[in-house]
């Protein structure tokens, strides 16, 4: 398909906002102040509104959002799966998991490092394990935390560089 010269103005102008929501839903992703991927995909969303949706087709915005509901599930996951795998117990893994629920409501941004933390610091003490072997699991924590930025980061790349190769094929 070829595009017309107002096609391609319009394109142009429709990037802006999209690059700018690009960019805070990466912002969102390192700072949970704003919701990361969802901003991506509402960039997206945006761009295909205002450009007629040419070239982006139903099963692509689909996909984004799967991987939208893969980042949200991933900061569960990684932080249950590095306390687990740091030797905690189901309860230090619960713990960390409530408590990466509970830091986001009262401690906000660093909610997601210090209330994994202390939830499976809290999960080990309460079932009367030794502490040093209660904080081996909520550095586990810690560990699953940042690895699950990391793992997200890569999908929010993987979503964008997807989106470019979708729009400049057209």
């Amino acid at each position: 398909m070829h595009l017309r010269k107002g096609d391609i103005a319009m394109s142009i102008i429709a990037l802006i906002p999209t690059v700018i929501l690009f960019i805070l839903g990466i912002l969102g992703i390192v700072l949970p102040l704003l919701p990361g991927t969802i901003l991506i995909w509402a960039g997206m969303l945006l761009y295909g509104i205002l450009t007629g949706f040419v070239g982006l087709s139903f099963t692509f915005y689909l996909l984004q959002g799967l991987a939208v509901v893969l980042t949200w599930s991933i900061d569960y996951l990684a932080t249950a799966l590095g306390t687990r795998y740091s030797g905690g117990s189901k309860a230090a893994t619960g713990g960390a998991v409530l408590g990466l629920l509970l830091g986001l409501i009262f401690l906000g941004p660093a909610g997601i490092i210090f209330g994994p933390f202390l939830g499976a610091l809290a999960g080990e003490l309460l079932r009367g394990i030794p502490a040093e072997q209660a904080l081996r699991s909520s550095f586990g924590a810690l560990i699953g935390i940042a690895g699950g930025l990391v793992l997200k980061l890569v999908i929010a790349a993987v979503m964008i560089i997807w989106f470019f190769l979708q729009i400049i094929t057209v």
